[in-house]
């Protein structure tokens, strides 16, 4: 983990360090770091990079990371988000910000002219798609194909991103450097997926029961075919009320909506082992302990719901949504 030399590259940028309030928020995201801002850096060893060499690739995606989680909270009114204590107009700033200070660092990570510009044009249509899918997300759409639409404009374009540009920084060739964006895309579709799950089950109720946001087991609750959808429509309204959240969850898991999240998880975990095989990687350790940690945190947060589930469970499951 190297998240005090990315804070002190970020911190260094003259435009960072001349604005407390950005030098600040970026130190104290730092306290509570997301690995995320670890994977050009994997990345970069899987291909047989120096890892020293991806630490501005790496700040640069923290960078992204950031301005996304601004305009995100915004956008949701996220009680939690920086605009409760700055104000709308300049979280939005702070994000604007930050999103430039990703392509200059991405201008930074590596002394080749053409991959520094590949460089640029990832981290750039990597802002641009999120966006897009933001837009997207606030429409509140409805229906799995709407979900995975979002899913994949809003929430996989980071990952990808964010191992393409490690592998870029590595030295890898057109076709690996491909091949790791596939697999970020599949990361980050097992990280919404996964918090599609912890949100859903949170106590009290979390921004997608009162916002209506696109949350795959909340979706399916409401519109598969159960006994108990009826009054699970009925309790959507309801779950200020932590009596009515706690009966709402429960018909999450005997409806079958758990199950159907956990085997989405499953088939992404298969599908991203099975690619991470295939790619002509130098060392695939440090990504194949990813994916580990994404299963086990899959297996830990099903037990503590107390969902029990078999192989014929998800299989049900995969064919129960309309």
């Amino acid at each position: 983990m190297a998240f005090g030399e990315i804070k002190e590259i970020i911190s260094g940028l003259p435009g960072v360090s001349a604005w407390p309030e950005l030098a600040d928020f970026i130190d104290r995201a730092g306290n509570d770091p997301r690995p995320d801002w670890d994977l050009p850096i994997l990345a970069c060893q899987a291909v047989g990079g120096d890892e020293s060499t991806a630490l501005y690739g790496a700040a640069a995606i923290a960078c992204l990371q950031v301005s996304i989680i601004l305009v995100d909270d915004i956008l949701d009114d996220d009680p939690r988000g920086a605009q409760m204590q700055l104000g709308e107009g300049k979280a939005a700033n702070m994000a604007l910000a930050y999103e430039a200070a990703a392509l200059l660092l991405g201008g930074q990570a590596t002394q080749d002219v053409e991959r520094r510009g590949d460089i640029m044009s990832c981290l750039a249509k990597a802002a641009l798609d999120t966006a897009s899918g933001q837009q997207l997300d606030i429409q509140n759409l409805q229906g799995e194909e709407d979900y995975w639409s979002v899913i994949s404009a809003k929430s996989t374009p980071f990952y990808g991103t964010a191992l393409q540009v490690g592998a870029l920084i590595g030295g890898a060739d057109l076709k690996t450097s491909d091949g790791l964006y596939k697999l970020g895309i599949l990361i980050g579709e097992i990280i919404q997926l996964e918090d599609d799950l912890a949100d859903a089950l949170e106590k009290p109720a979390n921004a997608d029961w009162k916002q209506g946001r696109n949350n795959l087991l909340i979706m399916f609750a409401r519109t598969a075919e159960h006994r108990e959808r009826d009054r699970f429509i009925e309790l959507l309204p309801q779950t200020d009320n932590p009596e009515r959240l706690e009966e709402a969850q429960r018909i999450l898991i005997s409806s079958g909506a758990v199950s159907f999240c956990a085997y989405h998880l499953v088939t992404r975990q298969l599908a991203a082992n099975s690619l991470l095989k295939i790619l002509d990687l130098t060392n695939p350790t440090p990504l194949s302990n990813i994916l580990d940690d994404y299963a086990n945190s899959l297996r830990n947060m099903l037990q503590v719901s107390g969902v029990e589930l078999s192989l014929s469970d998800l299989q049900d499951a995969s064919i129960k949504i309309q």
